[in-house]
């Protein structure tokens, strides 16, 4: 692969510093608004399907111009085309990385017969098991870890109207048993579907847990494991020993948090049906042509991630939360988690070189208005100025079975949803002084308090950053458009950094040691362990 700049190498790095000590620090966005009426205008965007208000960031143009001229010493544009063109731009694995071609219309992208064949298969086989008058399939159990969980649940959670009543899809992740055991308990073997993803058919996860639903599946009366079950995996011969006829195999270039747009997205077109899981397909491709063909400056993905790396390396801020206000879209947090930590979560550059400067931040959140319950305090009033995303829709869609009376109440409450979103962007804006707190009636304060110290307590700094995305409608496709549109951003921070967003190596080291300790629960050898995994192994045995 061509070797890039790294960016604290570029003379740019330098000039962000020298411009942030100089007035990058003490932006102040409200000022900004003072200063220029137009602000929401020259700050905002329309990109396929979601539009963005970026005014509400510590931003100006100088700064803009240095961080896209970071991204030209850098060379993101070839790095870009390196990624669509399929460069093995993955180098520590040699592969490349080719989700966007999972998306592109036929005789558009790089390998669109064999993505082709593969869809048209794996959404035939959907389709059947999604015909309930004819498969008798009353619930989908999918069975995965990372990757291959996290993107199919968020997308069947969000899609949720899409559905048919009487079909039910449960997704189970993790090893503990208590996952599974509650899932299964209510279930019937003769109307429920299994489908088992692991591209290996060797993760330890998925494999237990697939080992148990077989168990579970024939003492409850199953007979049929071959007709039951079915898996999305490459390694046709370890699924057929399982008992598994029905497999669906992906590529190389198919990455873990990247995949839901392959065989790995059954279980979401059995939910949402063939035609919905293309115009899932074709929203992301929109994303993908956008971020490939705008101009830099107009670019969201190239926007949002250089935004990041604004936030990350110059402010400091260590930390972005995530806060979609809809409920559909609750699971979307623990996607991105993934989706960027486990991409950008590194220490060294494409070459092994250790860097200088930071790398991911975290990501967490939880769907709105339950987070202004939770965590919204410390973004208000916290020591920590935590950048915050907004996510919301403009028109609800609780399903065709909602009507009258309780149509109207739940369209006032999704008013009530979208103005505490509002709110909630203003607030970390706008803040409240102590002169402003003392002179509020505040009638559960203590009386007893003096009015001064009240008015410190109730006053809020504001100037705390936020961007709001907003969709007319969750549809399939334009929660494609928005998936791909953090996958692009992710990408370019990645860029910028000089890192290598596509392998994961630091899964792996835990994944050994859990390899080695397991026969040691079994025995009790404790012979080489450093001294506190030795005593909590005995005190699990004792």
């Amino acid at each position: 692969m061509t070797e890039f700049p790294r960016c604290d190498r570029s003379p740019t790095w330098a000039a962000l510093q020298s411009h942030f000590q100089q007035s990058g620090r003490a932006f102040d966005v409200r000022q900004a608004f003072a200063a220029d009426p137009e602000r929401f205008a020259s700050w905002s965007l329309q990109a396929p399907e979601v539009f963005a208000d970026l005014s509400k960031n510590r931003i100006d143009r100088a700064t803009l111009d240095l961080l896209l001229q970071l991204a030209r010493d850098v060379q993101l544009t070839a790095q870009r085309e390196a990624l669509f063109n399929g460069d093995p731009i993955n180098a520590t694995e040699g592969r490349a990385v080719l989700h966007t071609a999972l998306r592109a219309p036929a005789g558009k992208g790089p390998f669109t017969d064999e993505v082709q064949a593969s869809l048209t298969r794996m959404l035939a086989f959907a389709d059947g098991v999604r015909d309930q008058a004819k498969s008798g399939i009353t619930d989908v159990v999918h069975i995965g870890i990372g990757g291959s969980d996290l993107g199919p649940a968020m997308v069947v959670q969000a899609l949720q109207s899409y559905v048919p009543a009487g079909l039910r899809l449960h997704f189970v992740s993790n090893v503990d048993g208590h996952d599974l055991a509650p899932v299964l308990r209510e279930l019937d073997p003769a109307t429920t579907q299994f489908i088992v993803a692991s591209k290996t058919f060797t993760t330890q996860e998925t494999l237990a847990n697939a080992m148990a639903a077989r168990a579970w599946f024939l003492a409850a009366g199953g007979t049929d494991v071959a007709k039951h079950f079915a898996a999305t995996t490459s390694n046709a011969k370890a699924a057929a020993d399982f008992g598994i006829d029905t497999t669906f195999g992906f590529w190389d270039w198919v990455g873990g948090r990247y995949s839901l747009w392959s065989v790995i997205g059954l279980p979401i077109a059995i939910a949402v049906g063939s035609e919905n899981f293309r115009a899932l397909l074709a929203g992301a491709h929109a994303m993908d042509q956008h971020f490939r063909e705008a101009p830099l400056e107009r670019n969201l993905p190239v926007l949002l991630g250089l935004l990041d790396v604004w936030y990350r390396n110059f402010h400091g801020f260590t930390s972005r939360s995530v806060a979609p206000y809809h409920q559909g879209l609750r699971r979307l947090p623990a996607y991105l988690q993934q989706l960027e930590m486990e991409s950008n979560g590194k220490g060294v550059d494409r070459e092994g070189d250790p860097l200088s400067f930071a790398t991911s931040p975290v990501v967490w959140g939880e769907a709105g208005t339950n987070g202004q319950h939770a965590y919204f305090q410390m973004l208000h009033q916290g020591t920590d100025v935590i950048p915050v995303e907004f996510i919301a829709v403009k028109t609800p869609n609780f399903g065709a079975h909602v009507g009258g009376e309780w149509l109207d109440r739940l369209k006032d409450q999704h008013v009530k949803l979208l103005a505490n979103c509002l709110a909630q962007s203003q607030a970390l804006m706008q803040g409240k002084t102590a002169e402003v707190a003392r002179a509020e009636f505040a009638p559960t304060a203590s009386k007893e308090l003096d009015p001064d110290v009240l008015s410190r307590h109730r006053s809020f700094t504001g100037n705390r950053p936020s961007t709001t995305l907003l969709l007319d409608a969750l549809t399939p496709s334009s929660l494609g458009a928005l998936i791909a549109l953090y996958e692009h951003r992710v990408f370019v921070s990645g860029a910028v950094w000089n890192i290598n967003s596509f392998d994961q190596w630091g899964v792996e080291l835990g994944k050994a040691l859990c390899n080695g300790l397991l026969p040691r629960l079994a025995s009790g050898d404790a012979a080489g362990l450093d001294g506190s995994t030795a005593g909590l192994l005995n005190k699990l045995r004792a």
